[in-house]
């Protein structure tokens, strides 16, 4: 078997042989928010750190998505630790080609303290805790992930007449300095969902999408039109879950970097549009023993369910169920991020704003896929709180912690499910209403004795809520189109 077939197989000592005919490697870690962070490298320096790991400055996780150091110091990285580095640990078994870049060879870091120890901040290693706590126990985890996301295409102006083929996101972000955010065409006009035309009107871009996620190992399994105008939804190959968890980063990074070739810029925050739904991130998770067998079907129907929904989910199932919709309040921030992710979790737009949960309900926060309408090995729980603005690592870690600790605690369900044709808030639902703004959920996520804290520990705690306080802060300082707009003339 030629070294390349399965990554997840090679050592060290196969890298002189894997790279004879490269120059340079790639490599790259996913900073609070779920963006990559990286760099090129000779393949002489990869060679030399690729088992002793490298030091890369903490400021990734001193500053926000737009590079402004957070206003509270947080204790990673801050002036009087000087932005010190930390260590970044090469994942072997992430190996792929970049078939957009050359096939230039790439790989995924974890990021470590320069002690020794996992970064409490770097969200691929708090996940990777948690898969660690899970396989303890005997146990395994898999995952799958669907992205909707709007695309835009800024139009040629009197200053800027290059062919699409030759502008990229930077000209959106020109145009939008220049001009309103609404006169920002999207790719495609109009609500056509699961349409099969309007693909081929950007035929390369699409097949190209496809084509580079595949041979990027961040597999397509599903991917269409949505309704939107310019919405497309893709469905992430179901595998384990922290494979998962690159794969949707790697998506996202293969979308930005095709869109770019193209003059698209593809938009996963939460809510570009007003009057318009809002871009989801679900994702699916479902317990394995080691052998892979699905632990959340049962054996045989529980005709006596305190839940008819129930009757084809195991005792474990439940269990996890149970803390999930227990713990759901205290982790928003996590899984609707941003001051935009609230714009998106409203009343009648498809989103969830309850702690709820139904067998086969696309409208609840968590929707039971199990028998009769699905395959007993495919039972597992869709979590349609997040959006597509979410980061995927946390948003996983954060199912699976407070899932298991339902299992561990043996934690009982205290809300019936919501029945076909019941309203998310409506009279029927039992469920709390989820946090409206960042600034309610974060300091829900912070308090003293909150379920993040305990599943998490203070450490990223703490450093995650000071991560959305500084959002929080921007938000407050800023003035809107819409605020002068209405205030302008008449106050």
């Amino acid at each position: 078997m030629a070294i390349t077939d399965d990554p997840s197989e090679l050592t060290h000592a196969d890298l002189k042989d894997l790279l004879r005919n490269d120059i340079s490697v790639k490599v790259g870690g996913t900073d609070i928010d779920g963006i990559l962070r990286g760099k090129l490298m000779s393949k002489k320096k990869f060679l030399s750190v690729s088992e002793s790991g490298f030091g890369f400055c903490s400021v990734i996780f001193g500053w926000d998505m737009h590079d402004q150091t957070y206003f509270k110091e947080l204790k990673i990285s801050n002036k009087e630790n000087g932005y010190r580095d930390i260590v970044a640990e090469i994942d072997l078994a992430s190996y792929r080609r970049i078939p957009w870049e050359n096939d230039i060879p790439f790989f995924l870091v974890s990021f470590r303290e320069p002690e020794g120890g996992p970064l409490s901040a770097c969200p691929r290693s708090l996940l990777e805790k948690q898969v660690k706590k899970i396989s303890d126990a005997g146990y395994g985890a898999l995952a799958g992930a669907e992205f909707e996301f709007y695309q835009f295409r800024a139009p040629t102006t009197t200053s800027s007449q290059t062919p699409h083929t030759e502008r990229n996101s930077s000209a959106t972000a020109t145009y939008l300095r220049e001009n309103p955010v609404n006169s920002l065409p999207p790719l495609e006009e109009g609500m056509f969902g699961y349409s099969l035309t309007r693909p081929i009107h950007n035929q390369d871009y699409y097949y190209g999408i496809f084509d580079a996620c595949a041979k990027f190992r961040c597999n397509i399994e599903g991917w269409h039109t949505e309704s939107g105008p310019g919405v497309y939804e893709a469905a992430l190959e179901y595998g384990e879950i922290a494979e998962m968890a690159d794969r949707a980063a790697l998506f996202k990074l293969t979308v930005k970097n095709i869109g770019s070739k193209f003059g698209i810029t593809p938009c996963f925050m939460a809510k570009p549009r007003e009057g318009l739904p809002g871009n989801s991130g679900h994702v699916h998770l479902s317990l394995t023993d080691k052998k892979g067998k699905n632990l959340f079907s049962r054996e045989k129907p529980d005709t006596n369910a305190a839940y008819p929904d129930l009757a084809h989910l195991s005792d474990l199932g439940r269990h996890f169920l149970a803390g999930l919709l227990e713990g759901l309040p205290d982790v928003m921030p996590i899984v609707a991020p941003t001051i935009n992710s609230y714009k998106r979790l409203v009343e009648n737009f498809w989103a969830p704003v309850t702690v709820s949960w139904g067998l086969e309900h696309r409208a609840a926060s968590i929707r039971l896929i199990a028998p009769p309408t699905a395959s007993p090995k495919a039972t597992r729980f869709e979590i349609r709180v997040p959006g597509a603005d979410a980061n995927t690592y946390l948003v996983l870690a954060t199912i699976l912690a407070l899932g298991w600790r339902g299992v561990e605690k043996k934690l009982q369900l205290k809300i019936p499910p919501l029945g076909k044709g019941q309203d998310v808030g409506g009279q029927e639902d039992k469920g709390e209403r989820l946090a409206k703004s960042l600034k309610e959920a974060t300091e829900r996520f912070k308090r003293k004795g909150s379920i993040a804290r305990e599943v998490f520990g203070d450490d990223f705690v703490d450093h995650f809520a000071g991560t959305r306080e500084h959002e929080i802060r921007l938000w407050d300082e800023a003035v809107t189109d819409w605020e002068v707009k209405r205030y302008i003339e008449t106050v």
